[in-house]
């Protein structure tokens, strides 16, 4: 839920698979690269870079080429059913702290959704402006939430959710000094999942 990387910058070493699976499946659809790249809305030249790996697709890219395709975005991201496992049970959700916020995994790692459990503590992070491509949808357990999108603030009760594109200016905060816990899904696949939703990396700018 931060500013990340953007997609157009750097390799796609999270994943290593998707580079040789587009090509590929490409080539299965019998299209020559030109072709694909104008039906994606991309050009030759960025496609030519994500299918050698050196630069990371988004998650919009990568449903523009699934349909491209024909096929879905588990197959280009080169998943099998054997790969996931489709129930996460509850004592498997260790509990992992970075930037005062404390999460646990709720979905498996690699899929085009990620699926989160999320306790914000009072004064965590609340002054960090985070602007990212993808999409999020939060959904409020326990305690109350300030959401701040663009010039608009919302406050959020227990039972409360939203769902907003993450382009739009954004900043999380808990409103009661218990701290509020989430359910949160996002779409970003270009960063590990701490980076994903706990704020900047030591040594990036937010």
């Amino acid at each position: 839920m931060e500013s990340m990387s953007s997609p157009e910058t750097g390799p796609a070493d999270d994943l290593p698979v998707v580079a040789p699976q587009l090509r590929a499946l490409r080539r299965q659809a019998a299209l020559t690269l030109e072709a694909a790249a104008h039906a994606a809305g991309l050009s030759p030249a960025h496609l030519s870079r994500l299918e050698t790996g050196r630069r990371q697709p988004s998650l919009p890219m990568l449903l523009s080429l699934a349909r491209v395709y024909g096929t879905t975005v588990s197959e280009l991201l080169g998943e099998t059913v054997a790969d996931r496992d489709a129930v996460v049970r509850a004592a498997d959700m260790e509990p992992t702290e970075a930037g005062g916020w404390t999460y646990r995994q709720a979905g498996a790692p690699g899929r085009g959704m990620q699926a989160l459990r999320l306790h914000v503590p009072f004064g965590s992070q609340g002054d960090i402006v985070r602007v990212h491509p993808g999409e999020e949808w939060l959904y409020v357990l326990a305690g109350r939430l300030r959401l701040r999108l663009g010039d608009t603030t919302h406050r959020l009760a227990p039972g409360d959710s939203a769902h907003f594109d993450s382009l739009t200016p954004h900043r999380i905060a808990a409103l009661d000094r218990g701290g509020v816990e989430l359910l949160f899904v996002h779409t970003l696949l270009q960063s590990p999942t701490a980076a994903l939703c706990l704020g900047p990396i030591p040594g990036e700018t937010p």
